[in-house]
């Protein structure tokens, strides 16, 4: 019934070695990073003898170098007889790292193929049932006034001396290299991070965001990266989720008026197209992109003037991606304006009309919609200077 540490250490360090990473046996796994996280956990599965593993969304929390580890080990799992299930909304890993592809739509089996026989067009037709012409449906559409205009933002240590504006009908993208502070802009705009220096305009009236609740009732809404923690309740209804932020609007004197509240419900499912058995369903049993829409949905409902969208099609599929970008143009249809941070470069390039380039902590770069290619914003992003782009 004792544990023979020393024993374990040596096993544990065995298969680390193994798989050819550099972990000390005795840290904390909390004090890991997520790619080292999921290493422990290859080697956990590994400790007991498995021979499928199965792998979901492994890299939707890691940059581009963690990727090309996980994948190394993965090629060397499969040379030692190791089958694994990798699911992936990235078709580009697909195509990567698979041997063969099984397409699922709505909880049904479409198809299993060679992925030899198939290129990304055709997957993406089985998962979405009908071909995509455009990727990025942007719409027309014109700027207006400046809704929103930040001046020297600084946190100390995280952000420094950022300014920009935005206007309504726009979309003002954000890249940059992981840690570059893109999240963080937008935490300390929403007042979930206290700011240290700068000030912040809306509709040119200057304000003070000291909370989420302030920023609310100032117009202001934010998608977070983390959905599933941060953006949604899981354990609450699809319904109650939408509800979360109208509460004031749909209750007298302590009381919410249920019926407003499912009326509003049924409509935002309905404008979002929701896919869900019911509005009581809770939301930690949708899919991500239904999670996404309910997230979306319950500022809808708020009728919010600007949006912050972080990394807003992490980790969902093509088809919802499109869902997605649909309705960010009906936002713009409302004269909303939008600030979109992701680290997928073509989502940027397709919906944005202006990129700023973020690099530790600061605005390296401001690209109009002509000036902004790939290149352009990597060539800031790490450091480097683009002809034409206005360096801040």
């Amino acid at each position: 019934g004792l544990v023979d540490w020393s024993k374990m250490r040596k096993e544990a360090k065995k298969l680390l070695d193994f798989l050819d990473v550099d972990i000390d046996v005795d840290t904390k796994v909390r004090d890991l990073g997520v790619a080292k996280k999921q290493v422990v956990e290859i080697a956990k599965a590994l400790s007991l003898n498995a021979k499928i593993l199965i792998m979901d969304e492994p890299t939707a929390a890691l940059a581009q170098k963690e990727i090309e580890t996980l994948f190394r080990i993965i090629r060397f799992l499969k040379e030692k007889g190791v089958t694994i299930i990798y699911i992936s909304h990235r078709l580009e890993e697909i195509f990567k790292i698979c041997d063969r592809v099984t397409v699922l739509r709505d909880g049904r089996h479409i198809a299993t193929k060679n992925l030899e026989d198939l290129n990304m067009e055709d997957i993406i037709q089985m998962m979405v049932g009908r071909e995509i012409a455009n990727k990025f449906p942007r719409i027309p559409h014109t700027s207006g006034e400046e809704i929103l205009r930040v001046e020297g933002l600084t946190r100390h240590g995280v952000l420094e001396n950022i300014s920009f504006s935005l206007r309504r009908g726009e979309i003002l993208g954000i890249a940059g290299m992981v840690g570059s502070g893109r999240t963080e802009l937008l935490r300390a705009i929403y007042g979930v991070d206290p700011i240290d220096e700068g000030e912040i305009y809306i509709k040119g009236e200057k304000v003070q965001i000291n909370s989420p609740v302030e920023a609310i009732n100032l117009g202001v809404a934010f998608l977070p990266e983390e959905r599933k923690t941060q953006g949604l309740v899981l354990l609450l209804s699809v319904l109650d989720n939408i509800g979360l932020p109208i509460l004031p609007q749909i209750s007298q004197r302590g009381f919410i008026d249920d019926q407003h509240l499912l009326e509003i419900g049924e409509e935002m499912v309905r404008q979002m197209n929701i896919k869900t058995p019911s509005l009581y369903q809770k939301a930690m049993y949708l899919s991500g992109g239904n999670q996404q829409k309910v997230v979306l949905g319950k500022w809808f409902a708020r009728n919010c003037d600007i949006y912050l969208f972080d990394e807003p099609t992490r980790g969902i599929d093509v088809g919802a991606k499109v869902e997605i970008y649909h309705l960010m143009n009906r936002l713009l249809e409302k004269r909303v304006g939008i600030i979109m941070v992701s680290s997928e470069l073509p989502e940027i390039l397709g919906m944005s009309d202006r990129v700023l380039v973020m690099r530790e902590g600061r605005v390296v770069g401001e690209l109009n919609r002509e000036e902004a290619t790939q290149e352009a914003i990597l060539s800031l992003a790490v450091g480097g200077r683009v002809k034409n782009a206005v360096n801040q």
